[in-house]
């Protein structure tokens, strides 16, 4: 029995121990962690879309859900589209959402996640308003042709209802 006591005692010294330098090592207690938005804007606008909690943990699925209205099935409507995003979060002295002081880049900088919005859609505002189809296309692409080609200016207003009768 003194045994199995004296192996315990040890093993707490020894936790102790470990627990005493890793916080030696580390400099002692820790800093906060900054905000990823330091020293970024923050938009032109008063108000976003969605309160700003909903906005920070939930705004990746907003943006698939319009996604999957606008492709799946045809929907475009105004509150979580993607170039209404860029209008208001671009930098004005950059004019884009991403960069050093981005405001898409910052936080997706911060949380160690990809962006790939940007591959295909602009993250510079455009001149052309957000009711325009050429504004929801990528720049240099076979989408902003075809579009040319048919000519069409306008989308239909928000919102939108997709009809499921056949």
């Amino acid at each position: 029995m003194k045994l199995k006591l004296g192996a315990w005692v040890t093993a707490v010294v020894a936790v102790a121990v470990f627990f005493a330098a890793a916080y030696a090592i580390s400099g002692g207690p820790s800093k906060p962690v900054p905000s990823p938005l330091a020293g970024v804007y923050l938009g032109k606008g008063t108000k976003c879309v969605a309160p700003l909690s909903v906005m920070r943990r939930y705004h990746m699925q907003f943006l698939l859900h319009q996604r999957f209205l606008t492709v799946h099935d045809g929907i475009r409507t105004k509150r979580f589209l993607l170039t209404n995003c860029v209008d208001c979060h671009a930098d004005p002295k950059t004019q884009s959402v991403l960069g050093k002081h981005g405001f898409c880049a910052s936080c997706h900088e911060y949380a160690a996640v990809r962006i790939d919005c940007f591959s295909c859609h602009s993250s510079h505002p455009e001149s052309t308003g957000a009711n325009s189809v050429m504004a929801l296309a990528p720049t240099n692409s076979r989408i902003a042709e075809m579009v040319k080609e048919t000519e069409i200016t306008q989308l239909q207003s928000d919102p939108v209802v997709a009809s499921n009768e056949h």
